[in-house]
């Protein structure tokens, strides 16, 4: 597929894509690229059930932090297949057959019109998630709407000038609160049933070591904005990435940090979950190299 100009996330900027790759941020071409597809164990309870979430991991990213853990795909590496709208949607089928209890789009952003395709090929029979950075348009997010069940966005920032220096971003706050007042107009609270989400919004904040004070106005800012919305803290921070200018981010979060964040999301009232310390570790960071060199995929 090419897109002649695109501006599908809020960096819009405006290049050609087609082919392998583009010249856009995220550097992806008119083509679907995927790094990853596989049962995932380690999302929020009520997303991984006892049989996993089916996780397909795409290829580029939008965002472009500095720790990002994922960094060997998010900036538009070698790894990867392409697949055409035809073959994703045979991709997601054959995790349902392996057990799946939804479909987990990772980082789809820049994807937006071709999964659109995908998801029209077949009628998936379970949910289809949107797990993204928050980093969105609300114009992109709105041409999901009834293709999406489940959005399962970050809010990584209160504070513009850290999403600046960490993610090259300063715009980040203002973007993702604007794409998550859309999602929770699309899909609302959670709706679960039997223990596994099967529609709505779960909203995630990591935890960054040496920041609680971005932490702390991001939970304000959430309670302020969604009260309803439960919110995941996720403490699992590993150094990962290029963080070279930034010393602090070069450890993992301490117990007092997690605590004095964790207090103040109690204090608040917010609902959701909280991930230990003790799930940080490159164990936990898929292996993105599942395709063989014929573009085969071990599923």
């Amino acid at each position: 597929m090419k897109l002649k100009a695109c501006r599908l996330c809020p960096r819009r900027c405006g290049v050609p894509r087609e082919g392998e790759k583009g010249e856009g941020f995220c550097r992806s071409g008119g083509e679907i690229r995927v790094a990853r597809a596989a049962l995932h164990h380690w999302e929020e309870p009520p997303i991984s059930g006892e049989r996993g979430s089916g996780a397909v991991f795409f290829v580029g990213c939008p965002l472009g932090c500095v720790y990002c853990q994922n960094r060997e795909i998010s900036r538009g590496g070698p790894l990867g297949k392409a697949f055409s709208p035809e073959a994703l949607s045979q991709l997601f089928f054959s995790l349902i057959d392996q057990g799946a209890h939804n479909i987990n789009l990772v980082t789809p952003t820049h994807f937006v019109p071709m999964l659109r395709q995908a998801l029209t090929c077949r009628k998936l029979p379970v949910p289809v998630i949107y797990n993204s950075s928050g980093y969105e348009r609300v114009e992109t997010l709105r041409s999901l709407e009834g293709f999406i069940d489940i959005y399962l966005p970050d809010f990584k920032y209160a504070q513009p000038q850290l999403a600046g220096a960490l993610s090259h971003a300063p715009d980040y706050p203002r973007a993702a609160l604007a794409a998550i007042e859309e999602m929770a107009r699309q899909v609302g609270p959670p709706v679960v049933e039997k223990g596994l989400m099967k529609r709505g919004l779960l909203i995630r904040h990591l935890l960054l070591p040496g920041h609680t004070k971005n932490s702390i106005e991001a939970l304000e800012l959430l309670k302020e904005r969604f009260p309803q919305i439960p919110v995941s803290l996720m403490a699992q921070y590993t150094p990962c990435g290029e963080a070279e200018g930034h010393p602090e981010l070069g450890r993992a979060v301490t117990r007092r940090e997690l605590e004095k964040v964790q207090d103040h999301l109690f204090s608040l009232g917010l609902t959701g979950y909280v991930q230990s310390r003790s799930a940080k570790g490159t164990q936990y960071i898929p292996d993105f190299h599942q395709f063989d060199s014929q573009g085969s995929p071990s599923l």
